[in-house]
């Protein structure tokens, strides 16, 4: 036959007394302060690393963009209408900005 025994750890009263209060109040305040910190401080971190995978995404998303038109135009033979008329085009636009 097993004897079990049960022992409950004492009560803590309902009410305390107001110092012992203030002085959870007190310390919870300051863990609030250093936690509301980092969590300002982790949200800018977050931050910065966003604005560098923008900054990095758009970056070579260009250079891709205008690499691969550059390549695509110079495989492209050049004796032929379009790219007489992409090259009379340039010249305009550069004579439009050398009178203005």
């Amino acid at each position: 036959m097993a004897v079990t025994s049960s022992t409950t750890p004492p009560r803590e009263p309902a009410t305390r007394s107001a110092p012992a209060a203030a002085k959870d109040l007190q310390g919870t305040g300051s863990e609030r302060a250093a936690s509301s910190g980092e969590a300002a401080e982790a949200g800018a971190d977050m931050l910065q690393t966003a604005s560098r995978m923008i900054y990095s995404g758009s970056y070579a998303l260009a250079y891709g963009v205008v690499y691969a038109v550059v390549f695509a135009v110079q495989m492209m033979p050049q004796d032929n209408p379009v790219m007489h008329g992409f090259h009379d085009g340039g010249k305009a636009a550069m004579d439009e900005l050398s009178q203005s």
